[in-house]
């Protein structure tokens, strides 16, 4: 079964987490099909828009955790950050159909759409900090911006989920609608996209993103070696260990 199910019509590519027995978390073979499809869309004329989602119970659980202890990135061609460049640079309107929990990645990639739809069941989280790690894909400059500092400190120092109410005050989020209508929106909007001029979309999409394109890219690379420093130490070692074991982590000597 595909984990990764990418699909074009009418200009628009819909990418879907396909992984629903496994919370849709993600492998290091999905980032770079992800990647690739990115690349893809952004390489051919007739991709306008492009549509991100999942399914209606579950968005993403973020990390497939074994995947990622078996084979953690350690190079800036890593297929995770392979997938954060793409999305975080890609040129085309970028929309995302949320549903349920998003974890981790999950939350952060939004940061990069231009409009996200969520189901009313839809849950964030960024819990970095729950696994001895920092926060990734620019999410610790992006997150304040959005949020106010407050509020982003709550969401990336506590770890706590925020519900889809929130998220749209905030403007992480476009609309809340019912799960069953979430996908079918943001392929509707996706359409509304593709039927206007491209070369308009790309360079409005460009000017709004300007002044932070060099700030999230320098702040990508910053956060990538810092989580790769921290994944060896202690804390990571407890989280993870105590994550396999189903156990509360302690991190009282670390």
């Amino acid at each position: 079964m595909n984990e990764i199910l990418i699909d074009t019509s009418a200009g628009v590519m819909t990418i879907t987490l396909n992984r629903v027995e496994k919370k849709n978390s993600i492998t290091s073979a999905m980032y770079a099909a992800m990647a690739d499809a990115l690349a893809q869309a952004q390489a051919d004329d007739d991709v306008r828009a492009v549509v991100l989602q999942g399914h209606e119970t579950i968005f993403s659980a973020g990390n497939d955790i074994g995947d990622f202890l078996t084979a953690p990135p350690s190079t800036p061609d890593a297929p995770v950050f392979r997938f954060m460049r793409g999305i975080s640079t890609f040129p085309k309107p970028l929309l995302a159909a949320v549903c349920g929990p998003a974890v981790g990645i999950g939350t952060t990639l939004l940061f990069h759409c231009d409009l996200v739809y969520a189901g009313d069941n839809a849950a964030f989280s960024m819990p970095f900090v729950n696994l001895g790690l920092c926060p990734e894909a620019a999410s610790s400059y992006l997150a304040p911006q959005l949020m106010g500092y407050g509020r982003a400190a709550e969401a990336l120092l506590l770890g706590e989920p925020f519900m889809a109410e929130a998220a749209l005050e905030m403007g992480l989020i476009s609309r809340i609608v019912p799960p069953a209508e979430a996908a079918a929106l943001a392929q509707r909007q996706a359409q509304k996209l593709a039927a206007k001029p491209i070369s308009a979309l790309i360079e409005t999409k460009r000017l709004m993103k300007k002044g932070q394109a060099s700030l999230v890219a320098e702040r990508i690379g910053e956060e990538g070696a810092s989580f790769g420093r921290m994944l060896h130490e202690p804390a990571a070692r407890e989280a993870f260990t105590a994550f396999m074991e189903k156990r509360k982590p302690d991190f009282s000597k670390v």
